[in-house]
């Protein structure tokens, strides 16, 4: 008899996002340093992003195209009326020892996107993640650790201050997120999204879209969430869904051992794959948050808005959406064409002029991928154009070249080479009276391995079909070829 006391408890997760992004302007937020990076150490700075007496902060107006940008594309209602506050904390890499930020009055709220997850059989689930704010902010410098990769264990530390004064959105989700592969979705359609805007390059590598996650777990059925811990130090979308699966079963694990779960924040060991405790986690009370006095309030109007709007593309969703509705992709083929906003265009212009849809996506996905992929480039630097991929994709639809054929050329068409001269004099023998005399003439030559045919061994034609394609230097058409050597064969 099962009791209560024998029935395993369920749980879920509750996960929210904050994710820091850097905006891809050439100087920081509020001074005219450069923001490339890569620099050597505290060479792009300034007294201003240093903090010095008596210097005073001007906006960037690019920031605020971007960030107004990046919260239309969230779907986010733009506020007409933001301000910049004080955020009071101390750390070596903050030399002004606050940072400004945006409290109460950010530029961008009450918005969401969609992610979509792909199963196995390739069937699409779509599910909106609300976005709770949008806000501006100057990023801080970084640590340099000797002997660690932390403070713990290190024997100094160095600070350089080049990132200092570097504009970021931070994009806070609300908490719709419920397991480690949703939350990993969510951020790699943050990073596509911010990509095709254009307002960042979203490299994780080089921290330029940093997420911190935040995670409780509660019986499932209760209404009240579980006490929240957040998890720093993930710098990839594997990381951020491995550490998310941990964590859930950590949590699950010591509440059903009786301990109690403490809001804190912890770090993500990639080595040992676990998470380990940082601190306990600040409340907003703890940064004394204060009005910005030396930066005057924001007002965007309804022309500008308007006019940034305006100026948005076709987003990744959006064009996923097209691509499986209109053109009659599969969520996998519409998915991989759109997680690059250049590919994306490529495809497009292919389809343009004149490419079947299926085709050309089959082209892009597979060879010309595969292409990219070992030489380490983008599609924009290959010499194959989309109008040159439509032109081949038409002649192996009417016939005028095989697959094979356009395969075997790929590399000097990749390389530039136009169609007309990649195939010149290579057009397919789709002649009949062509073609028998020389399907004759195989056959005839090949005495024994006819009379195997004939006596039963018929994977024997597919010998005689490749003897009639070597006989022609290929350009006998395979499906014309297939049909009348069976006809002789069996004759």
């Amino acid at each position: 008899m099962t009791t209560a006391s024998t029935v395993k408890t369920e749980y879920e997760a509750i996960i929210g996002l904050e994710t820091h992004c850097q905006l891809s302007t050439n100087t920081k937020i509020f001074s005219n340093s450069s923001t490339a990076f890569g620099s050597d150490p505290n060479t792009n700075i300034d007294p201003v992003c240093m903090g010095l007496p008596g210097v005073l902060p001007v906006l960037n107006q690019k920031v605020l195209e971007y960030a107004v940008k990046a919260g239309l594309a969230l779907n986010c209602q733009i506020a007409k009326y933001s301000k910049f506050d004080r955020k009071q904390y101390f750390y070596p890499d903050l030399p002004k020892n606050y940072q400004i930020s945006q409290y109460d009055l950010p530029i961008a709220e009450h918005g969401w996107l969609e992610i979509e997850l792909v199963d196995a059989e390739g069937n699409p689930t779509r599910k909106r993640i609300g976005i709770t704010r949008l806000h501006m902010e100057e990023d801080a410098g970084k640590l340099v650790h000797a002997g660690s990769d932390r403070l713990s264990g290190s024997s100094y530390s160095l600070v350089d201050y080049n990132r200092a004064g570097i504009p970021l959105v931070e994009i806070v989700s609300e908490p719709d997120l419920r397991s480690g592969l949703e939350a990993a979705e969510y951020a790699e359609e943050l990073r596509r999204i911010v990509r095709y805007l254009g307002v960042s390059d979203g490299n994780m590598e080089q921290g330029s879209l940093r997420c911190d996650v935040n995670i409780s777990v509660r019986p499932v059925g209760r209404k009240e969430f579980g006490t929240k811990v957040e998890i720093k130090n993930m710098n990839s979308f594997s990381a951020i869904q491995r550490a998310i699966d941990y964590e859930i079963e950590r949590q699950i694990a010591a509440i059903e051992a009786g301990d109690r779960i403490i809001q804190e924040t912890r770090l993500w060991q990639e080595g040992a794959q676990c998470t380990s405790s940082m601190r306990v986690k600040e409340g907003s009370s703890d940064y004394r948050y204060f009005p910005e006095p030396d930066l005057a309030p924001i007002e965007v109007s309804n022309e500008q808005l308007e006019k940034w709007r305006s100026e948005l593309p076709e987003l990744p969703a959006q064009k996923r959406h097209h691509y499986e509705s209109e053109l009659g992709l599969s969520a996998y083929d519409a998915r991989v064409l759109t997680e690059d906003r250049s590919i994306a265009e490529y495809f497009e212009t292919a389809i343009a002029s004149g490419a079947n849809a299926k085709a050309a996506a089959n082209w892009i996905t597979q060879d010309i991928a595969a292409h990219l992929n070992k030489q380490k480039l983008t599609i924009t630097q290959i010499g194959l154009t989309p109008t040159n991929l439509a032109d081949i994709i038409t002649r192996i639809e009417t016939g005028k070249i095989s697959n094979a054929q356009a395969k075997e050329k790929l590399p000097d068409l990749l390389s530039g080479i136009s169609p007309e001269k990649a195939f010149a004099g290579q057009e397919l023998i789709t002649d009949p009276s062509v073609l028998e005399p020389i399907v004759d003439e195989v056959i005839a030559a090949n005495p024994k391995e006819l009379e195997k045919y004939r006596n039963g061994n018929t994977n024997l034609k597919g010998f005689f079909v490749g003897q009639v394609l070597k006989k022609t230097g290929k350009r006998a058409d395979p499906k014309l070829t297939n049909e009348l050597v069976e006809k002789k064969l069996n004759a």
